[in-house]
């Protein structure tokens, strides 16, 4: 640090780029040049690297003196993701940072989806990431085994699911069958490694980097599954106090988690009578079970084919930014650019997203993972389009990556939470169907499941994990206590999701507490600050205009969010 840095701005300049230097993976993941051979040591130095760094920059900002409130709002940002950061640090969380969705195990093999791949340059670079595998993933299991010793350790489903993962990207079979991870083909009859099958897609010859990397996952399953597994946590639950920092972390907001669990009882309820009464209108007459079946088997709303569900999605994308540009949000040129992308196989079977590099070079993707699947029923997918494309998480991402006159670098890069982030791509689907983009009943049904899956998310979350008694009123089980075995018949039953995705869901919440209610807990919070505004305005409310001041502020915690657009309603 030097005494240069005497600002908010220059602090968050300093830091972004001190941290991607100290993380390979991030700069990867949010464009920033200089470390594409790279992987991020997730050892316990490399993490002590890392926090250094935020203890620097946290130092440096407690010194300042803001006299903008545009400063304060950016410091505010920073600091409360520093204290939940040095938090998880006390409780050394990072030692058993394992599940199968977000943590160092896939965030290195992700990483390669985000990298460029037009010129020779770009492929060396890629050929040459390989070959860091498996140091890369040598040092992650440092840390996994220096918590390990201390008994620090995830919950053995998560490790058998991680397992899995490590075979499939490795081309090895599955030890077991899994139900949500589908085999890695490369066209061939037999599993392909992700490695092995990205080169044959650029037409590169990956030689002893792509095997060393296989062989590298392959290795990692191997100690998972033998040294690992045995000493992992039996019990799936992780108990009031690590749930509700999770909880806090995710939304940053502090919340009353047995009235949440209460409130979420109540959204269940109420989308449950929406869809049954979204059933007649389908079919009169019809259950709400019923009627999906009607809309699943109708082949005039469906697609067969991925590449063809692929271009579905991006005519979908690029319709909805043509219709929403210059009417309900202003949108800039960068951030009309988006890719439908089909993910690789492999992971756990949700549709995500990722954002635009720093410069737009890399636009913002949609991932849509298949499991398999060759034929779309379309009645839910639009409702998915608009949370990850348009106007959801693209839009809300993309227009943060532009406000570069507005925003930190560290706001526009690496601010916010789950609860904003998701809240925000959730009401995006209600505002979508209060414009009247799902009148037809079948696609406002696929909103509502949408919605119920999130609503069903935030019980089984706190349930599963609290080990809550479910209400004595509800026939599903009534007065027994939350299981990991109730959840996945709750999810089928209430969501109408597919079983196979729902199976990868209840693996998700137990290894990933407290991000699963973000999605209904933020789209509440960005609820009611419409409302607020809505009220605090009068006649004068404008849509468009409460879009642009929320934005401009760029992403943050929950309670800072409520805190902000207070202010800006005076």
């Amino acid at each position: 640090m030097t005494t240069e840095l005497d600002s908010v701005s220059a602090i968050s300049d300093w830091y972004v780029e001190a941290l991607a230097t100290a993380s390979p993976n991030m700069a990867t993941s949010l464009g920033i040049p200089g470390r594409e051979t790279e992987l991020t040591d997730y050892s316990p130095d490399g993490h002590e690297e890392r926090s250094a760094v935020r203890r620097q920059a946290e130092a440096a900002l407690r010194l300042l003196n803001v006299e903008t409130e545009r400063d304060r709002v950016a410091r505010d940002v920073m600091l409360e993701r520093f204290a939940y950061e040095a938090e998880l640090e006390s409780q050394q969380e990072h030692l058993r940072s394992l599940n199968i969705l977000a943590s160092p195990l896939q965030n290195t093999r992700q990483v390669f989806d985000l990298m460029p791949r037009e010129t020779e340059e770009d492929q060396a670079n890629i050929v040459e990431r390989m070959g860091a595998v498996p140091e890369a993933l040598e040092r992650y299991r440092a840390s996994l085994a220096a918590g390990m010793e201390q008994g620090i350790v995830v919950a053995q489903r998560q490790v058998r699911g991680t397992v899995e993962q490590c075979r499939v990207w490795a081309g090895k079979p599955p030890s077991v069958p899994t139900g949500h991870l589908p085999p890695q083909s490369g066209g061939r009859g037999e599993a392909t490694s992700f490695f092995r099958q990205l080169c044959d897609e650029l037409g590169i010859d990956g030689g002893s980097n792509a095997t060393a990397a296989e062989q590298g996952y392959a290795a990692m399953g191997d100690w998972l599954e033998r040294e690992y597994l045995p000493n992992a946590n039996p019990r799936d639950p992780v108990g009031r106090d690590r749930y509700q920092a999770a909880s806090r972390g995710f939304n940053g907001i502090e919340l009353d988690l047995d009235d949440t669990y209460q409130w979420g009882w109540e959204e269940v309820w109420r989308i449950q009578s929406e869809m049954a009464a979204t059933a007649e209108r389908i079919s009169p007459g019809a259950s709400t079970a019923e009627a999906i079946a009607i809309l699943e088997a109708d082949d005039a709303r469906a697609i067969e084919g991925e590449h063809a569900f692929r271009e579905w999605m991006q005519q979908m994308q690029d319709e909805t930014m043509q219709a929403l540009l210059g009417t309900h949000f202003d949108i800039a040129e960068p951030v009309q650019r988006i890719e439908a992308m089909i993910a690789p196989p492999g992971g756990a079977l949700a549709m995500y997203y990722t954002g635009p590099s720093e410069d737009f070079s890399r636009p913002g993707r949609t991932w849509y993972p298949t499991g398999g699947a060759t034929r779309f029923p379309l009645w839910r997918e639009l409702s998915v389009c608009y949370h990850e494309g348009v106007p959801g998480h693209h839009l809300q991402i993309g227009t943060t990556r532009y406000l570069g006159d507005q925003l930190t670098r560290y706001q526009r890069l690496l601010a916010g939470t789950s609860g904003y982030v998701e809240g925000w791509a959730l009401y995006a689907e209600r505002l979508m169907a209060e414009l009247g983009y799902l009148e037809d009943p079948a696609f406002y049904m696929g909103l509502l499941s949408s919605q119920a899956l999130r609503a069903v998310r935030v019980v089984i979350d706190i349930g599963m994990h609290l080990e809550l008694p479910i209400p004595e009123r509800e026939e599903y089980h009534g007065g027994e206590t939350w299981t990991p075995e109730l959840a996945l018949p709750f999810l089928i039953e209430r969501s109408f999701f597919p079983e196979q995705m729902l199976a990868s869901e209840v693996d998700r919440y137990l290894g990933w507490p407290g991000q699963a209610i973000s999605y209904k807990v933020g789209e509440r919070e960005w609820l009611a600050a419409r409302e607020a505004a809505r009220q605090s305005l009068g006649d004068a409310f404008d849509l468009k205009s409460f879009h642009k001041a929320a934005l401009d502020l760029g992403p943050m915690g929950l309670q800072q969010l409520r805190d902000e657009m207070s202010r800006l309603r005076g």
